[in-house]
């Protein structure tokens, strides 16, 4: 029995419970929870959520289907001040069921809370607990990471045109579902030759993206630009929404944007999807129209020009810029050492060994086709575990990673990648650290188990962003060369300011 407890929100329990046939993300939650003993559980918000359906016959089955779970005892009250306080406005009857499942895990009297609810995220993120709540693919990627080993490879983000596309694979049931007219239309993104951009896994379509290169007159955004990329479908296939493919989509879009030069990207989203809704938002995106047909526009602007001084906080400035970001005096910069084996994981998109070309055409770009595992590479928000005794990391500084040595791996004793920090957490536990790193981390429960984390000998976990790759890695020799660094880093090692003025050149990521 692993010890672990989850709540689960009701719409999630009628999903499992539900006479129709089951969604195997919902199927597969069940059965590796079982497998793994770990606890499912309801909450009396749950109840009282049953209890509001003026439909008497369904409550009755509905009632039912939560006994079939684990039930939490009663809570203590806490005065609705200090609810408000921690959790934001109370309206109604569901704001208080909400509060009362945020409460559960904020008293630890479960692990994490599963909800496709974009609006409890939100209250989670704003309290502190978003790491402790989960989607339903979040929970699934935890479990397998957790307690199955996963070395599963996958191609990476292919460029197709939509006619070599087959309109029979799976992930266009849930389109045509979606948008009435999508065959007729895709038709003709077919025979204009319309790009593309497709996960493939066990050749079928996990993932796909249709871009088109729009003029503002056509766009008709409330941004203007002469280079507008417009995303006319963003879609992850249900059963691979755990592995982060929304987000190596969307990295892979920003990436693109931002190297070729485009003056805006936007797409159009239905507000029943709020978590992608609310994924957009953290990198920039802003909603400027709402539609009749309920649909919103959401646009972000790709800054081209020598970035402003930021007027607020440094990290959210970073996050709206995103991938560019603020580097100035105020901003701390750091190397950091990572193992090769992790470095691999971490960032897949360049893993490559010695035998393979060094530096073809002095870019990382042309090894994007070689397969990589799949979460946490797939994601922008990563985490890196250390026991460095440093205390001035705080969000908003640079991380430079440095691969150790190895002679297996071509970029071996280099600086290859840059990230963000978004925020610096001393774990004293192990249940905190398989919690705290539940969506981003390359380890499994028993790499997690090894670091014996605990009040006398805490593990940082540092989150961070990151921002891309260098065209160039740059070798030892020449941070020895230049003065930056006197050998090879062991620990994380802050950079002077003047050192990182000499470095700053050779970070070369196609963009100033």
């Amino acid at each position: 029995m692993s010890g672990f407890k989850v709540l689960i929100d009701t719409n999630i329990v009628i999903g499992l419970e539900d006479t129709k046939p089951v969604q195997a993300s919902l199927a597969e939650l069940a059965r590796l929870s079982s497998q793994h003993g770990v606890g499912l559980f309801v909450e009396g918000a749950n109840y009282d959520d049953v209890q509001r359906d003026r439909d008497v016959a369904r409550r009755v089955v509905t009632l039912s289907k939560l006994e079939k779970f684990q039930r939490l005892r009663g809570l203590p009250p806490a005065p609705e001040q200090e609810l408000v306080q921690r959790f934001g406005p109370i309206k109604d009857a569901n704001d208080r069921s909400d509060v009362r499942l945020l409460t559960a895990v904020d008293v630890k009297a479960v692990d994490f809370l599963v909800t496709q609810d974009g609006g409890l995220h939100r209250r989670a993120e704003r309290a502190g607990l978003g790491a402790s709540v989960l989607t339903i693919e979040d929970a699934l990627d935890w479990l397998r990471q957790t307690f199955q080993e996963k070395p599963v490879s996958l191609p990476y983000v292919l460029e197709r045109k939509a006619y070599e596309i087959d309109t029979r694979d799976p992930i266009f049931v849930s389109l045509r579902a979606d948008y009435h007219g999508f065959d007729e239309w895709f038709d003709k993104c077919r025979g204009q030759h319309r790009d593309c951009w497709v996960l493939e896994v066990s050749s079928g379509i996990a993932g796909l993206v249709v871009r088109k290169d729009e003029t503002f007159a056509e766009a008709g955004t409330i941004h203007s630009g002469p280079k507008i990329l417009k995303v006319c479908t963003f879609k992850v296939r249900d059963e691979f929404r755990g592995e982060k493919f929304g987000e190596l989509l969307l990295k892979q879009i920003l990436w693109f944007a931002q190297r070729n030069a485009y003056d805006l990207v936007y797409l159009t989203v239905y507000p029943k999807h709020a978590l992608l809704i609310d994924l957009l938002k953290y990198y920039g995106f802003e909603t400027t129209i709402e539609k009749p047909t309920g649909e919103q526009l959401m646009e972000k602007s790709i800054a081209r020009e020598v970035l402003p001084t930021p007027a607020g906080d440094i990290f959210d400035f970073d996050r709206a810029y995103y991938p560019r970001f603020y580097d100035g005096p105020t901003v701390r910069k750091f190397c950091v050492p990572i193992r090769p084996d992790y470095h691999r994981r971490l960032f897949p998109e360049i893993a490559f060994l010695a035998e393979l070309p060094l530096f073809p055409n002095e870019r990382f770009g042309p090894l994007l086709n070689h397969r990589q595992e799949r979460t946490p590479g797939n994601t922008i928000r990563k985490v890196y575990l250390c026991r460095a005794n440093i205390a001035r990391l705080r969000p908003s500084a640079l991380l430079l990673f440095y691969m150790s040595k190895d002679e297996a791996y071509g970029a071996s004793q280099t600086i290859t990648t840059l990230g963000i920090v978004e925020q610096v957490i001393d774990v004293t536990t192990t249940e905190d650290l398989i919690r705290l790193t539940a969506k981003r981390s390359v380890f499994s429960a028993a790499e997690l188990h090894g670091w014996d984390a605990s009040s006398t000998s805490p593990v940082k976990m540092i989150d961070f962003l990151l921002v891309g790759h260098l065209e160039a890695a740059i070798p030892l020799k020449t941070l020895v060369q230049l003065g930056i660094l006197k050998q090879a880093p062991q620990s994380i090692t802050e950079l002077k300011s003047d050192g990182y003025e000499q470095l700053r050149p050779y970070l070369r990521l196609d963009f100033a």
